[in-house]
């Protein structure tokens, strides 16, 4: 029995083992000490414990143990103890300090590319039916999904097309623009779920010029590279979405250097137009000694963000240039209550708000997302598939308790939302405030079998509605 279950063991390891090595083929070879990948360095030199070592490294070790007679110890910062003969060493320990995200997937061979295509145009959801899916999820903003399936579709279509032609479809990259709550990460965020892309989300405040503390520009794409498993033919077909791009624009004063703004847009501009560029596998810096990979941005869709403050005052400040005084005259308070005034944005007054007039001719698509109003609200409670709402009624389904909200108790949640101004993220936490003494008070008795939520609950002048299984419902406070 004992020698059947080390065989079971035994027969174990070697399959893990084999599934390792299969696994570790799909990578490039990197250089123990560089860190440099084998399409980079040339070919390795393999030494014992499964280790790689260029060999322009390898030359440089034997020139330094050359000139000044080091031990081994010290030859190239390698970590080997000192005074130890290299054959009792474990080298199987220096191996694994690579670790799997630090490790570049081989490219295909260009007749593998050619005998298999990663895009198909006829696989390519229509514009209408990328609608249809995101309205499963996202409420609302019609307009928006419109524009943003269009793009998309053209975008893939660009990407699986030839330019045998002597055409060459240019790339069209987004500028989104709209109020805080109102839908721009989540919109982003399903539509490369639908499509099983990879997704970078990346986050401008933090992107400064090289050489400064903060996140190098290329940074963007690097996080790209690790959502596509290292994957970089993969990672040059994904979307890399830039949120708060408003926080890029250029700074009034001009005392000093800006290197948050206006650099960080000039660094953006060969990026959104398609460059080669090296980035770090594994790390957001260039100099942590990890592998550089080499990204074609020619076919990466670039999204960007933000909810610009303050816009609509340029966008007021334009339109109000022909107001007059007299009869039939346009006021200059006509816009002042004008919900909508966004969707007659300019490139002009985006110039004026600080992006510059390279960066803005490099975004072609841009449009708008409306405020969250009070139907909207109430909509975004119940409709979509993962809604607030279905999330705990499920909870509290699986105690065997039904949770009803009627329609006055949304409007009344809606109502508390317009009230914080930060649009559907508000919901959450006035739902999260009133559901605590339910989702602790419900688990006590097992009679209960349905809750009601109210309007008079959720404005804290009665309770909700209570039914007890065969009995009745009753209010309580």
């Amino acid at each position: 029995m004992i020698e059947e279950n080390e065989k079971s063991v035994t027969m174990e390891e070697n399959k893990e083992k084999n599934n390792k090595e299969k696994d570790n083929n799909n990578y490039e070879k990197v250089c123990y000490v560089c860190r440099r990948p084998e399409s980079k360095a040339g070919k390795m030199i393999s030494i014992p414990g499964n280790i790689e070592i260029c060999n322009d490294c390898m030359q440089r070790a034997f020139d330094q143990v050359e000139k000044s007679g080091l031990p081994y110890s010290q030859m190239m910062g390698m970590p080997f103890p000192p005074n130890m003969n290299l054959k009792e060493m474990n080298f199987q320990d220096l191996s694994d300090m690579i670790p799997d995200r630090q490790k570049v997937k081989k490219r295909k061979p260009k007749e593998e590319k050619e005998a298999k295509k990663e895009f198909d145009i006829r696989s390519i959801p229509a514009p209408h039916k990328i609608n249809e899916k995101l309205n499963d999820f996202v409420v609302g903003q019609d307009f928006a999904k419109k524009v943003i399936s269009v793009g998309v579709y053209n975008h893939y279509k660009r990407v699986g097309a030839s330019n045998t032609d002597g055409i060459e479809i240019e790339k069209s990259n987004m500028l989104m623009i709209g109020p805080t709550g109102s839908g721009k990460t989540f919109l982003v965020k399903t539509l490369a779920r639908l499509l099983d892309v990879p997704l970078a989300i990346a986050d401008a405040t933090s992107l400064t010029e090289a050489g400064y503390i903060g996140d190098d520009i290329e940074s963007v794409v690097s996080k790209l590279l690790a959502a596509a498993d290292n994957d970089v033919e993969r990672a040059e077909h994904g979307i890399i979405f830039i949120d708060e791009i408003d926080k890029l624009a250029k700074k009034k004063s001009t005392s000093h250097r800006d290197v948050s703004g206006e650099s960080v847009q000039q660094g953006l501009l060969k990026l959104l137009e398609g460059s080669i560029v090296e980035v770090p596998v594994g790390a957001n810096s260039k100099n942590a000694m990890v592998p550089l990979a080499t990204i074609d941005t020619s076919n990466i869709l670039f999204i960007c963000g933000g909810a610009f403050p303050d816009l609509e005052n340029i966008v007021k400040e334009r339109l109000n240039k022909s107001a007059s005084m007299g009869f039939k005259a346009d006021l200059k308070d006509k816009y002042d209550n004008d919900k909508d005034i966004l969707k007659q944005v300019q490139v002009e007054d985006l110039r004026n708000f600080g992006l510059i007039p390279e960066f803005i001719g490099r975004l072609p698509i841009i449009f708008t997302l409306d405020a969250m109003n009070k139907d909207m609200l109430v909509k975004v409670l119940k409709e979509p598939k993962n809604a607030i709402i279905k999330q705990y009624q499920k909870l509290l389904a699986l105690d065997e308790v039904e949770l009803i909200f009627d329609d006055n108790a949304l409007e009344a949640i809606a109502e508390k939302a317009l009230k914080k101004d930060t649009g559907a993220r508000a919901l959450r936490s006035i739902i999260e405030d009133f559901m605590l003494d339910i989702m602790y008070e419900i688990p006590k008795d097992d009679n209960i079998g349905r809750v009601v939520i109210t309007r008079e609950y959720i404005e804290g002048t009665g309770g909700p509605i209570i039914s007890m299984r065969g009995y009745e419902s009753l209010p309580t406070l």
